[in-house]
C-alpha cells in the first residue's frame, strides 16, 4: 500500500488481511494502545473467572475484563500462534491467572504479532505504555521480536510532579523500541546542551564565535592506522590520527586546528563551533518534552492525545522520507499529522468512528487535506445501505457510530461522545447530537459567536421530531437547525421545517433557513448545510508551516 489511508474497523482483523497489508510492507509502526492506567493495580490481577463481563473486553474502551472473548483469543494463541509465542502466554497465565491485566496481555498478543510481520527486515515499532504493564509487554515483544532485537526502554517524563499518597509520584510513560532486524534505519536525533556541555564552548573566536576543543587523534595500541607525521606533529607510540589526511589538511586551511606555539597542530586542537553542533545525542531519557498543556493550541480535547514532538522526534530518528509509518491505534491522529508534516507515507486505523472524524478534521484544518481527495478512508459507508448496516449493528453500538460518522459529513462536533470510547452518552444531549460553531461580526467589526444544532436520526421520522428540534432551536438560541435523517422527510416535516423561517446573516448579506432537513442519501451526493462559511469543529488544529522545495514551489 502506497497512499495515505485511514481505516475504520478493529485493527486485527485489517492487519490480518494481506491485500491490506502485505508481509514486510511498513516501515515503522507507532501504537499507544489504551490502558487504564489509573485503575488500582491490585485490582488489575483479581481473578474476574466468576464475572460475566465478555462485553467489557474491548481495545477501544480502555477497559480490559476476562470474559469469552479473550478465553477463545486465548485458546487461538496456544493453538495457532508460534511456538515461542504459545509457550510465553500459557507461561503468563499459570504466572498471573486470568484477570484484566492477562485480557489486556492477551489481546494484544496477537496484533504484535501481526505488527511483525507487516515490517519491513529494516523497520522499527514504539509501543507506548504505561510502567504499570510494561515488564510484561517487553517479554510478549522479546518473544516476537527476539531479545537481540530490544533496542531501548525509553523513559518519556511527561510532567514534573504528580502529587501521590504514600508512593513516589508516576510522571513517566514507557516506550518500548524493537528493530524487525539488526539493519535497521537508524537517524541520530539531539536535544539542546545543558548547562554542564554549554559550559565545554569556553573559547572564543575573533568574531564570537563559540567553541570547545576536541581531539584529533584516536586509541590506536595494535594498528598502524593514523600512525603518520602531519606538519611536524606525530601521534605518541598508543595513538593514531583518528582522521584521513585529507580531512586534516581541510579543517587546517580553514583555520580550525589550535596551533602551539611552534605553529604545530595540537593534537586536541579541533575546534567544534556552538552555533554548528547538532547538539547532545538523544539517551533513553527523555525530559525535554511536557505534555500538552490544558491551555495549549495544540490540544484538541482528545483524553490521551500526545505532543506532536514526541510523534516527530520518533519518526524523524526510525524513518526516511516517503517511507510509510502505521498506528493502529491511532485516536486523535497525531501520529499520521507527525510522518505528513515530515513528508512521510502513513496508515492510520480506529474503531470508533468519532476518532477517525476527529482526525479528518484535523488532517483538513492542519494540512488542507480533504477526506477522499488527498486521502483515502477505508471503512466507512460510501452508500445509503452501507449507512443501514452500520446503523443496525447494535453489537457495535451502531447507533452511535452511525451518528458519529453523519455528524463527520457535515463537519459537526459531537455532544455526548467520549474520544476514545464506543459510547455515547445518553439522556444529557437536550436533544442536540452535534454542533457547528461560525462567527459573525457586528458593526464594530467585533466577532460574534453562533452555533448550528444538529440531530441525527436513523430510524422513522415525523413532524413531531421537526417541532421538537425547533423548540431545542429556540431553547438554545442556536441560528440554525439542521436534522440529518436516514429516512427520507416525510412532507408534514419538510412544511414545518418550511414554517421555521430564516436566519438573516447581515455581515454575508444572506438569509438561510433556519430549519434544514438533509438525508445520509443527500449528503453522500454532496449536499451539505447551508450556513456561513466560517466554522469549526473540533477544538482546531494549529495550520501546519507551509513546506516548500528548493526552488522554492509549494509542496
Amino acid at each position: 500500500m502506497t497512499e495515505n489511508t485511514l481505516f475504520y474497523g478493529d485493527n486485527l482483523t485489517l492487519l490480518r488481511d494481506r491485500a491490506h497489508f502485505p508481509d514486510a510492507s511498513v516501515d515503522l509502526v507507532y501504537l499507544d494502545p489504551p490502558f487504564n492506567s489509573n485503575r488500582s493495580y491490585n485490582v488489575l490481577f483479581r481473578d474476574e473467572s466468576g464475572r460475566d463481563s465478555d462485553a467489557q473486553i474491548t481495545a477501544f474502551e480502555d477497559s480490559w475484563h476476562w470474559g469469552e472473548t479473550a478465553e477463545a483469543t486465548y485458546r487461538d494463541l496456544i493453538l495457532g500462534a508460534p511456538e515461542k509465542v504459545s509457550t510465553a502466554i500459557e507461561a503468563l497465565l499459570k504466572l498471573i491467572d486470568r484477570n484484566p491485566m492477562m485480557a489486556y496481555l492477551v489481546m494484544m498478543t496477537p496484533r504484535l504479532v501481526e505488527l511483525h510481520r507487516v515490517l519491513k527486515p529494516t523497520g522499527s515499532l514504539y509501543l507506548h505504555c504505561d510502567p504499570t504493564a510494561s515488564h510484561y509487554l517487553k517479554l510478549v515483544l522479546d518473544t516476537i521480536f527476539g531479545e537481540w532485537n530490544f533496542r531501548n526502554e525509553i523513559t518519556w517524563q511527561r510532567t514534573e510532579s504528580h502529587n501521590t499518597a504514600e508512593k513516589y509520584g508516576n510522571v513517566a510513560d514507557i516506550l518500548l523500541y524493537y528493530t524487525k532486524t539488526e539493519s535497521t534505519i537508524w537517524n541520530q536525533q539531539y536535544q539542546k546542551y545543558g548547562d554542564s556541555q554549554l559550559s565545554r564552548f569556553r573559547h572564543s573566536d575573533s568574531d564570537g564565535r563559540r567553541y570547545k576543543l576536541d581531539d584529533l587523534t584516536a586509541p590506536r595500541p595494535d594498528s598502524n592506522s593514523g600512525k603518520f607525521e602531519w606538519r611536524g606533529t606525530m601521534p605518541g607510540p598508543t595513538r593514531g590520527w583518528g582522521y584521513r589526511i585529507e580531512q586534516l589538511e581541510e579543517w587546517w586551511q580553514e583555520g580550525r586546528i589550535h596551533t602551539k606555539r611552534d605553529g604545530t597542530p595540537r593534537m586536541d586542537g579541533l575546534k567544534v563551533y556552538l552555533d554548528e553542533a547538532p547538539g547532545k545525542p538523544l539517551q533513553n531519557v527523555w525530559t525535554d518534552i511536557p505534555r500538552i498543556g490544558n491551555t495549549s493550541s495544540e490540544r484538541l480535547g482528545y483524553p490521551t492525545q500526545k505532543p506532536l514532538a514526541l510523534l516527530e522526534r520518533i519518526i524523524s530518528a526510525s524513518s526516511n522520507e516517503s517511507d510509510i509509518v502505521l498506528d493502529p491505534f491511532c485516536g486523535c491522529g497525531t501520529s499520521i499529522a507527525a510522518a505528513h508534516k515530515l513528508k512521510r507515507r502513513w496508515i492510520g486505523i480506529d474503531i470508533t468512528h468519532l476518532s477517525v472524524s476527529l482526525q479528518k478534521y484535523r488532517l483538513l484544518d492542519m494540512f488542507g487535506l480533504v477526506s477522499g481527495v488527498d486521502y483515502k478512508v477505508i471503512g466507512e459507508p460510501a452508500t445509503e445501505s452501507g449507512a443501514r448496516e452500520l446503523a443496525a449493528d447494535s453489537a457495535n453500538e451502531g447507533r452511535y457510530q452511525f451518528e458519529w460518522w453523519a455528524l463527520s459529513l457535515v463537519g459537526a462536533k459531537p455532544v455526548g461522545g467520549s474520544a476514545g470510547t464506543r459510547k455515547g452518552r445518553k439522556g444529557a444531549d437536550k436533544g442536540i447530537d452535534g454542533v457547528i460553531n461560525f462567527f459573525e461580526q457586528d458593526g464594530k467589526g467585533k466577532p460574534q459567536a453562533r452555533k448550528v444544532i444538529v440531530q441525527v436520526k436513523s430510524g422513522k421520522v415525523s413532524s413531531p421530531v421537526v417541532n421538537e428540534l425547533i423548540g431545542v432551536l429556540e431553547q438554545e438560541r442556536a441560528s440554525i437547525g439542521l436534522l440529518i435523517t436516514l429516512e427520507p422527510p416525510t412532507q408534514p416535516m419538510i412544511k414545518a421545517a418550511l414554517a421555521a423561517g430564516y436566519y438573516q446573516s447581515e455581515f454575508w448579506g444572506k438569509s438561510f433557513r433556519r430549519l434544514q432537513i438533509l438525508t445520509i442519501g443527500d449528503l453522500l451526493g454532496g449536499a451539505g448545510v447551508d450556513m456561513p462559511p466560517q466554522h469549526g469543529t473540533f477544538r482546531q488544529a494549529p495550520r501546519a508551516p507551509e513546506q516548500r522545495d528548493a526552488q522554492g514551489r509549494l509542496l
